[in-house]
């Protein structure tokens, strides 16, 4: 099957960090090399990292702003195309990878499977051998953009019968969210309190810990996100409304809860978490607050009450792929808004001002593979 190939496409382009976004209609689709597939682009999430990346406001470990990154950059991370075209050679040596094939565009672009991380399955972690790892965030353009050139020995194959508007966020929100919930060690029957439970990362996490068995709490502001929120099953705090959160948590659960999973990008969604727990609980971090933000936490109460803290970026490709197939199932039901591609500084708009409840997905281009 072959599918045409336009010499130029129409990408979201960032020139500076915190410059605005321009639309380009004639910037060069690739040819992909060797070792690469060219995937036609359809819909992409849009993530709250794209924007703190475009503003220059997303954090290092160090705290710091990240400052090597590609410039002009193309966003997007959480992308469902098709394969349209395999570099030279590429089907003769490994023919699982068939043109005509779903396709995610992943955080993770390149990794060189071969580095501590990579060889126990950790590789979003990669420090490269031989290689320098790339991301779709800062290092290699993303899938704000018509095609993309992506990496074939380190590809996300789909099924083919997976719903690719709801599969684009669960590449990067959903994994998050369902990595943070395995981290927790979750069982049937346990209390896990979402914090920021009406955003796109949020949502995932409420329906990764129902589909495990737990009871969750969502806490969250305003009458969309309640009602958001409580239509999975949740119950929900409002944290407009409640004047002490971490004594209604703590009534509702008789005790506290065994996990909170803090997936709000603001420092102040982090300040209460612990003491929503109960001893011997584990508080997940998933949210980054722009300029790193801060645990406002004592060591006492850490180390009086058993406490374990763990944070996750993203996950692995298998953990991605089981996420994906909860969506795919139908055991989690991702609520989405598809809007056109050239909403994108709209989107990120709202983002800023936090009136998105769930997640926007853009579609961007249409399915070449609709009649095959």
């Amino acid at each position: 099957m072959a599918f045409p190939i336009p010499k130029t496409q129409t990408v979201a382009l960032v020139r500076t960090l915190g410059g605005r976004v321009e639309f380009i209609d004639d910037y060069p689709v690739r040819t992909p090399g060797q070792d690469e597939v060219l995937a036609k682009i359809l819909y992409s999430g849009v993530c709250q990292s794209d924007l703190h990346t475009r503003a220059g406001t997303a954090a290092g470990a160090d705290g710091n702003p990240i400052t090597a990154i590609k410039l002009p950059h193309i966003g997007g991370h959480e992308g469902v195309g098709r394969i349209i075209a395999l570099g030279p050679g590429l089907a003769e040596r490994d023919p699982s990878i068939q043109v005509g094939g779903l396709v995610g565009i992943r955080f993770s672009s390149r990794v060189c499977r071969r580095c501590e991380y990579c060889l126990k399955g950790e590789e979003q972690y990669c420090q490269g051998v031989g290689i320098k790892p790339t991301n779709h965030l800062h290092h290699e353009d993303g899938s704000f953009q018509e095609y993309i050139c992506l990496d074939a020995g380190y590809i996300t194959l789909l099924p083919q019968d997976v719903d690719p508007v709801l599969a684009a966020p669960t590449l990067c929100a959903g994994l998050t969210a369902y990595k943070s919930v395995k981290n927790a060690a979750v069982k049937p029957g346990q209390v896990v309190v979402v914090v920021g439970a009406g955003g796109g990362l949020g949502q995932y996490a409420v329906q990764y810990a129902l589909a495990f068995g737990a009871r969750v709490i969502g806490v969250d502001g305003g009458q969309q996100k309640h009602d958001f929120v409580t239509s999975f099953g949740a119950e929900f705090v409002d944290f407009r409304e409640c004047p002490d959160v971490v004594a209604k948590v703590q009534d509702l659960t008789t005790g506290g809860a065994h996990a909170v999973i803090v997936a709000a990008a603001s420092s102040a969604a982090f300040s209460q978490a612990a003491s929503m727990l109960r001893i011997g609980g584990t508080m997940c971090l998933i949210g980054i607050p722009p300029g790193g933000g801060h645990i406002d936490t004592t060591v006492a109460e850490i180390v009086i009450k058993g406490i374990t803290i763990i944070g996750n970026l993203v996950g692995n490709l298998g953990e991605c792929l089981d996420a994906v197939e909860l969506v795919r199932t139908g055991k989690v039901k991702p609520k989405v808004f598809v809007r056109p591609f050239r909403d994108l500084s709209k989107v990120y708009e709202e983002l800023e001002r936090g009136d998105v409840a769930g997640r926007v997905v853009l579609m961007i281009g249409e399915d070449p593979g609709s009649h095959m």
